[in-house]
C-alpha cells in the first residue's frame, strides 16, 4: 500500500538572516538610499536566489519571528540601513526597495549577513549592480539648514557607559547591578522608579529582577548627583563591597553547579555506555540464535529433500515464497459463489509468481474481477490459475516448467490490496475449483 507524502509548513531558517543589528547614537537620522557601488554589488539573479533560499521568493512574508521580507531583514537592520524611507518594515516594501537596502548591508557586512543562503546563491562582493529602481519619493528639504547626508558607514553601535562614562544614554547591566544603584550611579531623574518605567519592556514585570547583558535607557543628564564627600564615599564603598560579595557568591555557586553538571554528564555517559554494551550483547545472542535456527531449518529441508521420492523433488513448486493469508473455502459475501474458491498469499506488489508444475499457458491477460491473470494446463489435466497480477512474463501457448517465473504479483481487478490469488481447477471455466493446498502437498510441496 502506497504511503502518501506530507507537506510541512514552511519555516524560515533562523540562522540564514541578514540580522546584524546596527544602532545609531542619535534619533531621527536620515540615511541615503542609493544602491552601493559596483565594488560590493550583486546582480538581480543572485538576489533572487538568496530570496528563494531565505523565503521561497515571498517578498512580502511576515512569518512572525522577527524577520521580514524576501531577504529576511531584522527590523533593526532595516531601520539602520535606511529602509524606513521606503516602508515601515521590509515586508511592506517592494522587491526593488528591499534589494536596494540589501546592497547596503552587503557593502557594510559582506555576504556573511546571509551566512547559509549567500553560499547557496553564490552571493559575493564585487558583482554587477542589480537593475532595480526602488522608486522612492525624495524627502522635501527643510526650511532650516538641511542635514548633511550620511552613509551607512556613519551608523555605529551605541556606546556604553563603560566606554564613555558621563556621555552615554544606554547602560549594559552587569552582574550585581540593581535599578536603584544604576539610577544613583547615572543620576537618573525620578530615581529607580523612572528608570523602571522607561525600561519596563526590557526588564519585565519584576523591577527587582534584572539580568546581565540587558540594555537600559538611562535618561539622566550624564552627571553624578552631588553628595557629601563622606556619605558618597561610604555609599560607594558599601556598594562595591556588596557587588564583590555577590559576585563571589555567584562565582562559587556557578562553580558548584558546573561540578554537579559535570558529574551528572559523567553518570549519564556511563549509563549510556552500559546500555549500549547490554544491547550489543543481546543483539549478538539474538543473531547467534537466528543463525542456529536457520541452519537447523536448512538441515531439515535437506533431509526432507533426500527422503522425498525422486519424481516429486522437481515435480511441483509453491507459487510464491509466503504463507497463505486467506484459506480455501472461506465463507463470505465478498465472493460470487459465497465462498473463497482459492487461496490467497499476502505478498508485496512485484513478487515473483512461479508455475506450480510444468504445463502449457492457456490464458495470459485480463481476467475481469481476477485482474491480470495466467492460467496453466498441466499434464494431469488440472489447471492452475494466478490472479490480481501486476505484470505478465508469459503468453498463451507457451511451455513452462515447475518453478518458472510466469508473472509478478499485484492488486489488479477486484482486490483490496497486494496479494496473489491461486486456484487449482478441473477445467478452464469458473466453478470447478479444488483444494489448491492439498493439490500441492500431494506433490511434495511444503506450505
Amino acid at each position: 500500500m502506497a504511503v502518501r507524502g506530507r507537506h510541512r509548513r514552511y519555516q524560515p531558517n533562523r540562522i540564514n538572516r541578514a540580522s546584524l543589528t546596527v544602532t545609531a547614537g542619535g534619533a531621527g537620522m536620515a540615511l541615503p538610499l542609493t544602491v552601493a557601488g559596483t565594488g560590493h554589488a550583486a546582480d538581480l539573479d543572485t538576489w533572487n536566489k538568496v530570496a528563494a533560499c531565505e523565503s521561497t521568493n515571498n517578498w512580502s512574508i511576515n512569518s512572525g519571528n522577527g524577520f521580514y521580507g524576501g531577504l529576511q531583514f531584522k527590523q533593526s537592520t532595516w531601520e539602520a540601513y535606511g529602509g524606513t524611507a521606503y516602508a515601515p518594515r521590509a515586508d511592506r516594501a517592494t522587491k526593488a526597495q528591499q534589494i536596494a537596502v540589501a546592497e547596503k548591508v552587503l557593502d557594510a557586512q559582506g555576504p556573511g549577513a546571509w551566512p547559509v543562503c549567500s553560499v547557496k546563491a553564490g552571493l559575493t562582493r564585487g558583482g554587477p549592480s542589480p537593475d532595480v529602481d526602488p522608486a522612492r519619493t525624495p524627502a522635501k528639504p527643510s526650511a532650516k539648514s538641511a542635514p548633511a547626508k550620511r552613509d551607512v558607514k556613519d551608523v555605529k553601535p551605541e556606546v556604553t557607559p563603560q566606554s564613555a562614562a558621563g556621555t552615554a544614554e544606554m547602560y549594559t547591566v552587569v552582574r550585581g547591578d540593581t535599578l536603584s544603584g544604576i539610577a544613583d550611579e547615572r543620576a537618573v531623574r525620578g530615581g529607580w522608579r523612572q528608570l523602571y518605567d522607561t525600561n519596563r519592556r526590557v526588564i519585565g514585570g519584576d523591577p527587582d529582577l534584572i539580568t546581565p547583558g540587558q540594555r537600559l535607557s538611562v535618561r539622566g543628564d550624564g552627571t553624578r548627583v552631588p553628595r557629601q564627600p563622606d556619605k558618597a564615599g561610604q555609599r560607594a564603598k558599601e556598594r562595591a563591597k556588596e557587588r564583590v560579595e555577590d559576585r563571589t557568591k555567584q562565582r562559587d555557586g556557578d562553580r558548584g553547579q558546573e561540578r554537579a553538571e559535570e558529574q551528572a554528564r559523567q553518570k549519564a555517559a556511563e549509563r549510556k555506555a552500559a546500555e549500549k554494551k547490554a544491547a550489543e550483547r543481546k543483539a549478538a545472542e539474538r543473531e547467534a540464535a537466528e543463525k542456529k535456527a536457520a541452519e537447523k531449518k536448512r538441515e531439515q529441508a535437506r533431509s526432507a529433500k533426500a527422503s522425498a521420492p525422486r519424481g516429486q523433488q522437481s515435480a511441483a513448486s509453491a507459487p510464491v515464497a509466503a504463507s497463505p493469508s486467506t484459506p480455501y473455502r472461506a465463507a463470505g459475501g465478498s465472493w460470487s459463489k459465497g465462498y473463497h474458491t482459492g487461496v490467497d498469499f499476502a505478498v508485496p506488489t512485484g513478487t515473483s509468481v512461479k508455475s506450480v508444475a510444468a504445463g502449457t499457458v492457456v490464458s495470459a491477460g485480463w481476467g475481469g474481477s481476477y485482474g491480470y491473470q495466467v492460467v496453466v494446463r498441466h499434464a494431469d489435466g488440472k489447471y492452475s490459475q494466478y490472479g490480481h497480477l501486476s505484470a505478465l512474463s508469459v503468453k498463451a501457448g507457451q511451455k513452462v516448467g515447475a518453478g518458472q517465473r510466469i508473472a509478478r504479483s499485484g492488486s489488479t481487478g477486484n482486490s483490496t490490496g497486494p496479494h496473489l490469488h491461486f486456484e487449482i481447477r478441473t477445467g478452464p471455466g469458473f466453478g470447478s475449483d479444488i483444494d489448491p493446498l492439498a493439490y500441492l502437498r500431494a506433490r511434495g510441496v511444503r506450505i
